[in-house]
């Protein structure tokens, strides 16, 4: 990320090889869309403009590492909702206020993507992890 920044800053187009400038970029981008995931508008468009580049340029980026950019987006935002629905600090948060935090518009596709990623509904993935945990102690 310091050598894409320093490169942009300096106005350096041609520095490293073009391989170390697509992972530098993806590393960047990644690290964009990590930062916004509460963001709901966060788009692969969102994503390019954001980073001056072309939406077709995005999604090569993300193609060559075998990733979309929208399943990068989904796949971390269910991450975070995953983590935040087995934490028992948060067990009085509805699954519906954790998934508008990290950016799912709908509860309902929210739900549907959730229970596709971990075969479970978020209600019944709260109760099992909270099984688990009182069963470790």
């Amino acid at each position: 990320m310091l050598a894409t920044r320093l490169a942009r800053e300096l106005d350096i187009r041609d520095w490293g090889t073009p391989e170390a400038r697509r992972h530098a970029m993806l590393t960047t981008v990644q690290g964009f869309i990590r930062q916004n995931l509460g963001d709901a508008g966060l788009s692969p468009a969102a994503v390019a403009a954001a980073h001056h580049i072309s939406l077709r340029m995005l999604h090569q980026l993300f193609h060559d590492e075998g990733l979309t950019v929208a399943g990068y987006i989904r796949a971390r935002r269910l991450e975070c909702c995953r983590r935040d629905l087995a934490d028992p600090a948060l067990g009085s948060r509805p699954a519906a206020a954790i998934a508008a935090r990290w950016g799912f518009a709908s509860a309902a596709d929210f739900s549907r993507a959730f229970r596709a990623a971990h075969g479970l509904p978020p209600a019944e993935y709260r109760r099992s992890a909270r099984v688990v945990k009182e069963l470790a102690l």
